[in-house]
């Protein structure tokens, strides 16, 4: 696998993204390291910085905002789907497949500026709690989204991660090598 360049299919063409968490010690309280992600089960609210990280590992969408720079930067939300490695070894990093055919994509070429919101709910360890019962986790990544070099080893990273979570991805996207 060379690497994923701007590829196109026919709904348009399909950018490859990554958010660059920036909020690190002001939410965290310590840095955000690439570390790998190796248990499966739920960490302790406690340690935020592993329980971040594997609710990012754990979930397979969440809403993403940018700024709608035709609505006058007003937030535009959109839920995508995303993955930040192999299920059970996530780098705290989610990457995208975003189309310029959907706004959200024109909108980060404009201004990359942006959040993405992940709730615990979805994964099922929240029980019978409403999703927004304070003990079912929320984490916004704020930071700005960035095009991956098609040739960069991360790109060859991300299409292996979004392929793993979402392996319907691999039959309707056809890349320009």
């Amino acid at each position: 696998m060379k690497g994923v360049q701007r590829g196109v299919n026919a709904h348009g063409v399909v950018l490859l993204l990554v958010v660059v968490v920036l909020l690190q010690k002001a939410v965290l309280g310590r840095p955000l390291q690439l570390q790998q992600l190796t248990a499966v089960t739920r960490p302790s609210p406690k340690d935020t910085a592993a329980f971040a990280r594997w609710l990012v590992c754990q979930s397979s969408w969440g809403v993403l905002s940018t700024i709608a720079s035709d609505l006058g930067g007003a937030p535009f939300g959109n839920v995508v789907s995303f993955s930040d490695g192999q299920p059970d070894k996530g780098s705290g990093i989610p990457y995208f497949y975003l189309t310029t055919l959907d706004p959200t994509a024109r909108y980060a070429l404009k201004d990359q500026r942006s959040s993405l919101t992940i709730s615990e709910h979805p994964i099922g360890t929240c029980g019978t709690k409403d999703p927004e019962n304070p003990s079912c986790a929320k984490i916004t990544l704020v930071g700005k989204l960035t095009l991956l070099d098609g040739n960069s080893k991360e790109a060859e990273l991300a299409q292996t991660a979004l392929f793993t979570k979402h392996p319907e991805m691999t039959g309707k996207l056809v890349f320009s090598l």
